[in-house]
């Protein structure tokens, strides 16, 4: 059979591309016509129609800067799919444009639509559940909790199983020791370390780092701070809120190898949950506290961390906004520091959350489920 999948971003390259080496697996003919990355190309043997990088817009402004370009995306992907001849199309997140597709393949070609990582209209948007509800045949959770939201508004969802835990997994089995790490990043030995995670975008840095560099300069008799840098990030922005030291584009094993991180909410503060590393979350934004009131209005969950939602508890403290500071965040990480019992709570708390993810391989799963749909349908 013939996919085509859509996928708009850095994180849906990856897992489409678990995808797609899966869908082989259960279906030796498969095909595939996709918007992506490397990752992607590489599991297809073929390059993109659209390269992600052309299509990652973020923000109000940056869209509007970018309508023509945006407009030029979708005429060139709603032309790709309909001369595929898909037999499905499977959307990995980026709702805005993958709704979109979704739309046209619905109402125009009528073929079966998956969605596989949802958009996360449980906290904002809330609105696009209409969108999906009609024109998404099933949705193909990663997240325990959200198949009942979705059964809510009438969406078939099934939970597949969580793709981190099944990379986090392969990453602490591939990632060595500690000294190797060390010496491939010019750390010193000997210290243990705090690892400072302000996220990939600009002004995720701009807002988050200082913070973080404050707590870490009162915590250095104890550890060694470290930064993530993430991949395309000026090294000056750093250097402009840090002395630290930098690891470049290995996020990952930083965190697995520190005894504590201070981490900007986002995918991050679930993988540094699956690797077991203590951590507080950290996120400013403009620290306002109109800000964080607006925010708590806008959002409908009790939480913005994934090993909170997932656990349906607080395991990881949250400092957010105006409540981002370093007197805040130190009082949070003094409690999980080695010995403390807020530390052991939460492993436990990481514990509970691996048991409530699973050990279903997500991709897999999902693969069957797409194939089975499909054999059934002719």
């Amino acid at each position: 059979m013939h996919y085509f999948l859509s996928a708009g971003e850095a994180s849906g390259d990856l897992h489409a591309a678990s995808l797609m080496e899966a869908l082989r697996q259960t279906d030796p003919d498969a095909r595939f016509t996709f918007l992506g990355g490397d990752l992607m190309a590489a599991a297809a043997g073929k390059k993109p129609v659209i390269d992600y990088r052309r299509m990652a817009f973020m923000g109000f402004s940056e869209v509007l800067r970018n309508l023509r370009t945006i407009a030029g995306n979708f005429s060139t992907a709603r032309n790709a799919l309909r001369s595929s001849g898909a037999d499905a199309l499977i959307l990995v997140d980026y709702p805005s444009f993958n709704l979109k597709l979704a739309r046209f393949a619905k109402k125009k070609l009528g073929i079966p639509v998956f969605y596989f990582i949802a958009p996360k209209v449980w906290a904002w948007k809330e609105w696009r559940v209409r969108d999906i509800r009609r024109y998404v045949d099933r949705v193909l959770s990663i997240l325990p909790f959200e198949t009942r939201f979705f059964a809510q508004h009438g969406i078939d969802a099934v939970y597949i199983g969580n793709p981190s835990r099944e990379e986090v997994d392969d990453r602490l089995a591939a990632a060595g020791n500690i000294e190797c790490f060390l010496n491939a990043h010019n750390l010193p030995s000997g210290r243990p370390m705090l690892a400072l995670v302000p996220g990939s975008r600009i002004g995720e840095i701009r807002n988050n780092l200082p913070v973080m560099d404050a707590v870490a300069k009162k915590y250095s008799n104890l550890f060694q701070p470290v930064i993530a840098a993430a991949p395309g990030i000026d090294p000056q922005l750093y250097d402009s809120f840090s002395s630290f030291p930098r690891v470049n584009n290995d996020t990952f094993r930083l965190m697995h190898f520190s005894d504590a991180a201070l981490v900007t909410s986002g995918t991050a503060t679930l993988e540094a949950a699956l690797a077991a590393t203590p951590q507080v979350v950290c996120y400013r934004s403009n620290g306002s506290r109109l800000a964080y009131n607006i925010m708590r209005r806008i959002l409908k969950i009790p939480f913005v961390s994934l090993p909170n939602l997932i656990a349906g508890r607080e395991i990881i403290p949250e400092k957010l906004l105006h409540d981002c500071n370093p007197e805040s965040v130190g009082k949070r990480l003094d409690e999980i520091l080695p010995g403390r019992e807020g530390r052991r709570k939460q492993t436990d708390g990481y514990a509970e959350m691996r048991q409530r993810l699973g050990d279903t391989p997500a991709s897999h799963s999902a693969a069957q489920i797409i194939t089975e749909t499909l054999r059934n349908k002719k």
